[in-house]
């Protein structure tokens, strides 16, 4: 046969647009894009009634395996993730144990991860006080960057960088072209905003302010102008601080943003006193601040959205006293981000089309990925069948990831994942895992 496998779909979204189309595919790699009724041959020749769109790419997600399995694992978090239309995660250097700051950490992780991922995956290193010697060698070895905090992390065996941390960093950054992507919170504006534990949602979102991003922002803008090394925003909460990212990069400095489906659904006003799975840092705001965010996207000053998937047990959420300072802080979406996103899409008039674009095309891009993120000749044949018409409400036990506890729980979305493949091959359809585990380890700079 010509090729292995042909997806006819009435809507393609590639690269240059949306249209009807068939996508060829041979040894793993999208070879041809023709007409939706060219007559061709292949092993597998399919007709969706849904639409076609790239596997999204999801660079900030936290598996914590080894050490905090019981959190998230490599075969619960890979599954959800292809159930979301998602085939490429990159794996961030904490919660696990021991965090990603070495090579021999980096190994430890790699082994915990063989023959459970069903995605492809990548990994983050960290920077952390005192490992500047060690992140040559983590680069050489493939991971895609670092990742830094700007105050303390939540766990001890990751501690947060000062600004004399960080410069050293992005000097050695800069001369190898990599990039740190950086939690970014002024510690100095937490400790002064802090409140005691406390069941109420508005002083929780007292305790972690605008201004403590819009500060550590403004200092990471600088540390990346005089160094010339990249930088990346993680998780943007503050539409305060969009103004601060467009000057910086009116003037050139090499920096990029990202947030998140929590900040771009859910807003402060609907969150009750004692409701911790809400509970993230940064934390969500209020409605007019994610309008603003929602303008930062369209206008591209942010990026990109990925889910900072943060899973953890139920009972580090203190459901049973509803504490928003003692609560652990992260909110899982990892299979539900493109389903929660074109709700809200839909309702601003944003086209499947630019979704895609900042789902999978741009954060492959910010990771290197030169190969994933978009339907086009020569690129990885990973797919999703979305259904956008489909109406589903969260459902605890229709989720993969391992601790099924979401505040999208009960919440009506719409648009659906229906199928997802991996390098041609079908790894998810209607609900279900289909074949073994087939990701593959991603190292940076290489397609």
């Amino acid at each position: 046969m010509e090729f292995d496998l042909i997806i006819r779909a009435q809507h393609v979204i590639t690269d240059i647009g949306d249209r009807p189309a068939a996508v060829c595919v041979k040894n793993r790699k999208i070879v041809k894009i023709v007409g939706f009724a060219d007559v061709l041959s292949a092993d597998t020749d399919i007709t969706l009634s849904g639409a076609l769109i790239p596997g999204l790419v999801d660079s900030h997600v936290h598996i914590n395996e080894p050490g905090r399995t019981q959190w998230e694992g490599f075969e619960s978090a890979t599954k959800a993730a292809a159930a979301g239309g998602i085939t490429t995660v990159i794996d961030m250097p904490l919660n696990s144990i021991p965090p990603t700051v070495n090579v021999a950490a980096l190994a430890v992780k790699k082994a915990a991860a063989t023959g459970k991922c069903s995605v492809d995956v990548g990994f983050w290193g960290g920077s952390i006080p005192g490992n500047v010697a060690d992140l040559e060698p983590l680069l050489n070895e493939g991971v895609f960057g670092f990742k830094c905090f700007l105050l303390h992390s939540g766990v001890d065996e990751f501690p947060a960088s000062t600004l004399d941390d960080l410069s050293a960093a992005l000097e050695v950054l800069a001369k190898n072209n990599a990039l740190m992507v950086v939690h970014a919170e002024d510690s100095i504006a937490i400790e002064r905003s802090s409140k005691p534990s406390s069941r109420s949602y508005a002083e929780f979102l007292a305790s972690r302010p605008k201004g403590a991003e819009n500060v550590a922002i403004a200092q990471l803008i600088e540390e990346a102008r005089r160094s010339t090394a990249k930088v990346h925003v993680l998780h943007l909460s503050s539409g305060d601080a969009l103004s601060l990212i467009r000057s910086a990069k009116a003037d050139g400095v090499k920096i990029s943003a990202e947030t998140c489906p929590h900040y771009l659904s859910l807003t402060s006003e609907e969150i009750a006193d004692g409701a911790t799975q809400y509970k993230c840092c940064p934390p969500i705001r209020e409605k007019r601040n994610q309008d603003e965010l929602w303008q930062g996207l369209e206008s591209g000053i942010i990026d990109q959205i990925v889910s900072d998937h943060s899973p953890c047990t139920e009972d580090l959420k203190l459901f049973d006293i509803g504490d928003f300072q003692q609560a652990w802080g992260g909110i899982s979406s990892l299979q539900l981000g493109i389903s929660i996103i074109w709700t809200q899409a839909l309702a601003r008039g944003i086209s499947l089309w630019q979704l895609v674009q900042w789902m999978a095309c741009k954060p492959a891009q910010l990771a290197g990925l030169a190969h994933k993120g978009a339907i086009a000749v020569g690129m990885d044949a990973d797919f999703a069948e979305f259904d956008g018409d489909d109406e589903f409400r969260v459902e605890l036990d229709a989720l993969f990831h391992k601790n099924q506890v979401t505040p999208y729980q009960g919440k009506i979305l719409k648009g659906r994942v229906k199928q997802t493949w991996l390098g041609g091959e079908l790894i998810y359809k209607e609900g279900a895992m289909i074949n073994s585990p087939q990701g593959r380890f991603l190292i940076r700079g290489e397609n």
